[in-house]
């Protein structure tokens, strides 16, 4: 076959001309979810000069083969490996096996069962007072009063790094709005985090870590050799601080959106709380996951399920497009929180690079949601609830709520 012929069969992207990181897309991402997931497995968007995939089995398998599609350039929109790009990487996720999965392997050790178990313990019974505290409000936002308040109360304690709210949020919207292109919400966002750079550079020292946390056993470990190169311990807990407070944010904020919105599933919930937290919190990642796009890079000219994708291009894995597939889902808009979809979901990764921290978010929403159940018989929103516009990371603004008392 010449190499004329072999030109004309090559089956390349079709083009999807939106802008998944237009204001009005980003705070309501459906229309060019079902877009990207109508167009083919996958789609090339000119406006950024990246590919997207948004079916369930294309975001999966990108996830999972390393070889094709990795993690080296960064998981946001830009090459770090380009001077003008260049920016901290995150040494695990922005790295490949088996790299990464050796520094995996020391941080795994440090979130082991029995360390889960300690905080799950410690979690519980600081809700219960919490809780209390919330619902005899009535009425609240369901976002600063109770998923920021609760996530900047025991999120911390875990980690072992002070996280005043300002200064967290401030970094938070930076880091997120960093891994999308240089809009306007990257520039607000860059200057806003200004004031609070130092604050954040200190907290990642060894110096800045609690005794007994999870901080202090990172730094201990590389102290001890454990880690296969020199100042991973703060570039875990950088991550730490930077995505596991704002996602698990961002995922309760979801999971009390929807409940408040159907009876019917707060009353599975309070039913049996003890074994329906987990899925009502998981159920919501798959409608809203917290991140909207990560990203890999081709490593050569590819396909992917029979399109030819070029090589050393950007490709995103668009999970909220994912996790509402109807090739994957059975009626994949509805919420449903006996719907088990646990590992399923592409909500927190999957493979190699599955998020790391997501036992912890699990065991913080559950002792707020139980804890909850226990107290209230109706929650309900009080008023229009609104979304915060952050490039990579979908997260409501406001969530106003009214409870009713058991």
């Amino acid at each position: 076959m010449t190499a004329s012929v072999e030109a004309r069969d090559r089956i390349t992207a079709p083009v999807l001309d939106m802008d998944p990181y237009s204001v009005e897309n980003i705070t309501s991402p459906y229309a060019f979810q079902t877009a990207l997931r109508d167009i083919g497995p996958v789609a090339f968007i000119p406006k950024h000069g990246v590919y997207a995939v948004g079916r369930h089995a294309e975001c999966t398998e990108v996830f999972k083969d390393h070889e094709r599609f990795s993690a080296k350039a960064g998981i946001g929109i830009q090459d770090i490996r380009k001077p003008g790009d260049f920016r901290v990487p995150n040494r695990m996720l922005e790295n490949d096996p088996p790299s990464s999965t050796a520094i995996r392997g020391v941080v795994t050790k440090y979130l082991s069962p029995i360390v889960i178990r300690r905080w799950k313990e410690h979690f519980e019974k600081l809700a219960t007072p919490f809780a209390e505290e919330i619902v005899a409000r009535g009425s609240i936002d369901g976002v600063e009063d109770l998923a920021e308040a609760w996530i900047l109360k025991v999120f911390p304690q875990a980690v072992g790094i002070d996280m005043p709210r300002e200064q967290i949020l401030a970094i938070g919207e930076m880091r997120f709005n960093q891994s999308g292109p240089p809009n306007e919400l990257y520039r607000k966002a860059m200057e806003r985090a200004k004031p609070h750079i130092e604050w954040f550079e200190h907290s990642v020292t060894r110096e800045a870590a609690k005794p007994g946390s999870i901080a202090e056993s990172l730094f201990e470990a590389e102290e001890r050799g454990e880690f296969p190169e020199p100042g991973l311990a703060s570039n875990m807990v950088r991550s730490l601080i930077g995505g596991g407070s704002d996602s698990t944010i961002a995922a309760l904020g979801h999971t009390l959106h929807y409940l408040a919105r159907d009876p019917a599933q707060w009353d599975l919930l309070r039913e049996d709380a003890n074994g329906r937290a987990k899925l009502a919190f998981e159920e919501a990642i798959r409608m809203e996951p917290a991140f909207m796009v990560t990203y890999r890079t081709t490593t050569g000219p590819v396909e992917l399920s029979g399109v030819s994708l070029d090589g050393d291009t950007k490709i995103g894995i668009f999970m909220g497009a994912g996790n509402r597939d109807p090739r994957k889902f059975e009626d994949p808009d509805r919420y449903d929180l006996m719907r088990n979809s646990t590992g399923v979901h592409v909500g927190f990764g999957q493979g190699a690079h599955t998020c790391i921290g997501q036992m912890i978010a699990r065991i913080e929403a559950e002792a707020i949601l139980k804890a909850l159940s226990k107290l209230v018989s109706r929650i309900e929103l009080d008023g229009e609830a609104r979304y915060r516009p952050i490039n990579q990371m979908r997260m409501l603004d406001i969530l106003p709520l009214r409870f009713t008392s058991a």
